[in-house]
């Protein structure tokens, strides 16, 4: 859950929405907090009851950045709360930047394995060369650093910014240690695309049911289809 969603619903709603997800579903159910921006909102989410947060300190010099995740994970862990770190910057789709700026903006090995060290986080988000949003070109992923972070380490590496990765690209990805793909835009345009066809097709529709219905039915079927592609059915 990004921290605009968290603002937009409300945390109360938030949780009273993933209990009752974790009643109806048959496999576990996380409520995650993506991309915590400071030590105290990720408190606040940790409060709430969220079972998972991140805490994004990739803006921040490295020094500064074990330091408050590791704050984090002291407090999270007390809690039962698991936590992701994120080493490097992930972009956005708009970014214009030559080859040797990307170069610099990719996790370093040894940087990660430090953080991952003095940090004591549960799973490792380093950049890799994805970015978020939908993507204008093939998205160039640095296969060889993701499989030495992974190796050195001993964490699970997080994936930002899976919307429009290729489909081999992924399976190659988890093959190398990658177990948790964030994707979100994709399920949006597809979202917004069967709103927009329906009330196209039926523009005197008032009833919000009959055009988020649709929507929701055409988002369940991306979500199948990324189980399916991450390997992750029939797992429970």
């Amino acid at each position: 859950m990004s921290v605009s969603s968290t603002k937009y619903i409300g945390f109360d709603y938030l949780i009273a929405l993933a209990n009752a997800a974790k009643l109806r579903a048959r496999v576990p159910i996380i409520l995650h907090l993506d991309h915590g921006p400071d030590f105290d909102f990720v408190m606040k989410a940790i409060r709430a009851g969220f079972d998972s947060v991140m805490y994004d300190g990739s803006e921040h010099p490295l020094e500064e950045n074990i330091a408050t995740t590791r704050r984090v994970v002291e407090a999270a862990h007390a809690a039962g709360v698991s936590v992701e770190g994120e080493i490097g910057r992930i972009g956005g789709t708009e970014d214009e930047v030559s080859v040797d700026e990307r170069e610099a903006m990719l996790a370093r090995v040894d940087e990660a394995e430090r953080f991952a060290r003095e940090t004591g986080i549960d799973a490792i988000a380093p950049a890799l060369g994805t970015a978020h949003g939908m993507y204008k070109g093939r998205p160039e992923i640095a296969f060889d650093r993701l499989e030495a972070i992974h190796k050195r380490t001993g964490l699970p590496v997080v994936l930002h910014g899976g919307s429009g990765v290729p489909e081999e690209d992924i399976r190659r990805a988890i093959a190398l240690g990658v177990g948790k793909i964030n994707v979100n835009t994709e399920s949006q345009v597809e979202f917004s695309r069967v709103v927009r066809k329906t009330l196209e097709e039926k523009p005197d529709l008032y009833d919000s049911r009959k055009y988020l219905g649709p929507a929701r039915e055409a988002i369940k079927e991306i979500i199948r289809a990324k189980i399916r592609l991450f390997g992750s059915h029939n797992r429970f």
